[in-house]
C-alpha cells in the first residue's frame, strides 16, 4: 500500500478509536499487522506515536471554553469550596500521578506486552464484559437523573472527589500494563464504580488523558528520536517523504479525532457504553481467533 495513502487509514483508526472505550493501541496493533506494516521499524513506531499526538491535540481546542472556565477559577473553584488538590484540574494531575509512577517503574512489562495480539484480544474481552456489568448497574441511576438515591452519587467533573480521583488513576494502571484494555475504558468504568455518572466519566478521561497521553508519547517520542542518532538507517535519516507521510497522518488524526470527540458526548449521554462493550467482546474473541503472538 502506498505510504500516504498508509497514513490516511491509520490516521482515522487513531482519530476514531483513541477516545472510544475500544483500545487505540490495540486495533492500530492489529491494522498494522493485517497490513504487514513491521512493528520492529523504528519509523513506523514513531508513526504510530505521532498520530497518537495527533488526536490528543485536539482536545485543548474543543475543550478551549471549558479549560478556561477552569483555569479562571484554580485554585478555589467555581462555588469557592475547593482547594489546589481538589479543584478538578487538581484532581486530574492526582489521577495522573496516581497512573503514572507505578506504569513508569512497570515499563518493561508494558514493553513486553505491547506487541502481543494475545494480550490485547483478551483485555478487549475482559474489558468488554467489565464495562457491559458496571453499565448496566448504573443505568437505572443514569435513568433516573439527580436527586434520586442511587449508585451514581457524582454529576458532574465539578464534583468528583479526591478519593474518586485517586481510585480512577488507580484502576487506569491496567491500561498501561495490558495492552486492549484501553485507558478510556478503564477511567470511565473506574469513575462509574466510583458513583461517577457517564457524562462525567466521559468527561474526566478526556482531560485526563492530556497530561497521560502527552507524557507517554511524548516520552517514547523522546527515546526513539534518540536512539535513531546512533542508527543512520532509522528515524534519523528521514527525507521529505517520510516527513510528509507523518505530518499526513498526525493531520488525519487530529480531524478525525475531533470529530470523534463531538460525536461520543452526545452518544453515551443518550446510549451510554453497553455498545462498546459488546463491539470490544465481538472484536476480542475475532482477534484470539485469528491471530496469537507477537505482531511480526
Amino acid at each position: 500500500m502506498n505510504d500516504f495513502l498508509l497514513a490516511v487509514v491509520l490516521g482515522v483508526i487513531e482519530g476514531v478509536t483513541e477516545f472510544l472505550p475500544v483500545s487505540s493501541t490495540a486495533h492500530l496493533r492489529i491494522s498494522q499487522a493485517l497490513l504487514n506494516v513491521s512493528l520492529s521499524d523504528p519509523y513506523w513506531k514513531m508513526f504510530s506515536i505521532v498520530i497518537q499526538l495527533g488526536a490528543v491535540a485536539c482536545l485543548p481546542i474543543y475543550f478551549a471554553r471549558r479549560i478556561r472556565g477552569f483555569l479562571s477559577t484554580f485554585p478555589k473553584g467555581a462555588r469557592g469550596d475547593r482547594t489546589t488538590l481538589t479543584h478538578p484540574l487538581g484532581l486530574v494531575l492526582v489521577a495522573f500521578v496516581v497512573t503514572a509512577v507505578p506504569s513508569f517503574l512497570m515499563a518493561k512489562l508494558i514493553g513486553k506486552h505491547l506487541e502481543s495480539l494475545t494480550v490485547m484480544g483478551s483485555s478487549l474481552v475482559v474489558g468488554g464484559i467489565a464495562m457491559w456489568l458496571i453499565d448496566a448497574r448504573n443505568a437505572r441511576a443514569e435513568a433516573a437523573g439527580p436527586g434520586v438515591a442511587g449508585v451514581v452519587r457524582t454529576w458532574s467533573m465539578d464534583d468528583i472527589s479526591l478519593g474518586q480521583a485517586v481510585f480512577i488513576g488507580a484502576v487506569q494502571i491496567s491500561s498501561a500494563v495490558f495492552p486492549g484494555t484501553s485507558r478510556s475504558m478503564s477511567t470511565i468504568a473506574g469513575a462509574q464504580v466510583a458513583g461517577i455518572s457517564r457524562a462525567a466519566a466521559l468527561e474526566f478521561s478526556f482531560f485526563l488523558s492530556l497530561p497521560t497521553m502527552a507524557a507517554a508519547t511524548g516520552y517514547d517520542l523522546l527515546k526513539y528520536v534518540l536512539a535513531a542518532r546512533h542508527d543512520p538507517t532509522g528515524v534519523a535519516s528521514m527525507d521529505a517523504h517520510r516527513l510528509g507521510v507523518l505530518a499526513l497522518g498526525f493531520a488525519v488524526s487530529f480531524v478525525v479525532a475531533y470529530a470523534s470527540v463531538a460525536g461520543l458526548m452526545a452518544w453515551v449521554r443518550r446510549y451510554g457504553f453497553v455498545p462498546f462493550a459488546v463491539y470490544r467482546i465481538l472484536a476480542g474473541v475475532a482477534v484470539l481467533w485469528f491471530f496469537s503472538g507477537p505482531v511480526g
